[in-house]
């Protein structure tokens, strides 16, 4: 009776710092430098080691460095939701900006409840991570103080609420942003502009308020307190403002909207009320996000660059992970009015 041989399968060998050396004809210890995110590698020398770490699938003992190391490769990123398009993009610039040092995001969705913000900061500072990015958190600089004499690293991304100077933070320009966005309304013709806010005491808030009065004050133009109206950020705030701003006896005929989904709710207020956009209804957003493009029109709004936002955050956390002084502890990253379909002069007589 014939038997058969089965043989056992060859091991694959997985790509080793070695073979990435001599194939880019570079130095074990320059190619470990890229890997670990080290500034003093070329950009060329580092794009060429990284093409050939994805095409030969190197794949690092990760439980082995943390013992050589002493750190995870793990950053803890604590955020309220990940659905939504302004986190999603600087969950992807974060996630991108850790992929290049071969390390990972730990995901921490908190739904805005600062219990569990308490419970999951604790956690992860007890060397689960090598340090932490918290994305408008609400906790306060006492309690943040307190997480950094622990020892863990941390950034924060777009505070909720006014911290002290020595908490690093990055952000954007929020004010100059509202500014510029109300300008253009104001250059456009319009002179009845109403604001829809985010949670009064957020920090982004009251910074877009602000530039949204700069920019009336020096057109010479009155703050309308009935032309303010407050929302949460979120799409259905948006519209019950609009419809309360619309149902006005002097209706606004501009909104400008601290939001993207705050300024498509008052689209949807626009339209019920049989309003077209822009002919009898300019309409401005804030963040621009992938939204922003799809509605009809599209939307006039600030773009934020929040893919950037998450790659700095990085940068700045791991010059601390690395012990290097921060040149800033506080750093903002520019704005950009994006013009659409959405904006136009008011109708004359209005």
């Amino acid at each position: 009776m014939a038997t058969e041989t089965i043989e056992a399968p060859v091991p694959v060998r997985r790509a080793a710092i070695r073979d990435i050396a001599q194939i880019c004809g570079v130095s074990v210890a320059t190619v470990s430098r890229v890997l670990n995110g080290r500034p003093d590698v070329s950009q060329a020398t580092r794009d060429l080691v990284m093409h050939h770490v994805r095409t030969l699938g190197y794949v690092g003992n990760r439980s082995a460095r943390a013992l050589v190391s002493g750190r995870t490769g793990l950053i803890g990123i604590v955020v309220p939701f990940a659905h939504s398009g302004y986190f999603s993009s600087i969950l992807q610039g974060a996630s991108e900006a850790l992929y290049e040092r071969d390390a990972r995001l730990v995901l921490c969705p908190t739904g805005h409840q600062h219990a569990r913000e308490v419970t999951v900061l604790d956690r992860l500072s007890e060397g689960v991570t090598d340090g932490t990015l918290l994305v408008t958190p609400t906790e306060t600089t006492a309690e943040l103080r307190a997480l950094r004499r622990r020892g863990s690293p941390m950034v924060v991304i777009d505070p909720s609420t006014p911290l002290d100077d020595d908490v690093p933070v990055v952000a954007v320009g929020n004010w100059s942003g509202a500014r510029a966005a109300t300008q253009h309304l104001i250059g456009l013709g319009h002179s009845r502009i109403a604001i829809i806010t985010g949670p009064r005491d957020w920090c982004a808030s009251i910074d877009r308020r602000d530039g949204y009065h700069s920019a009336l004050m020096g057109a010479g133009l009155p703050a309308v307190p009935e032309y303010v109206r407050e929302g949460n950020f979120e799409q259905e705030s948006g519209y019950r403002a609009a419809a309360a701003l619309l149902a006005l006896p002097n209706p606004p005929t501009a909104i400008f909207a601290l939001s993207d989904p705050m300024a498509i709710g008052a689209l949807r207020a626009a339209r019920q009320r049989g309003l077209a956009v822009p002919d009898d209804l300019s309409l401005v957003g804030f963040d621009d996000v992938d939204l922003s493009r799809v509605t009809t029109p599209e939307l006039t709004t600030v773009s934020q660059p929040l893919h950037e936002l998450g790659r700095l955050a990085i940068t700045v956390l791991y010059r601390q992970i690395d012990g290097q002084p921060l040149d800033a502890y506080r750093v903002e990253l520019s704005t950009r009015l994006i013009v659409r379909g959405s904006t136009a002069a008011p109708r004359r007589g209005s």
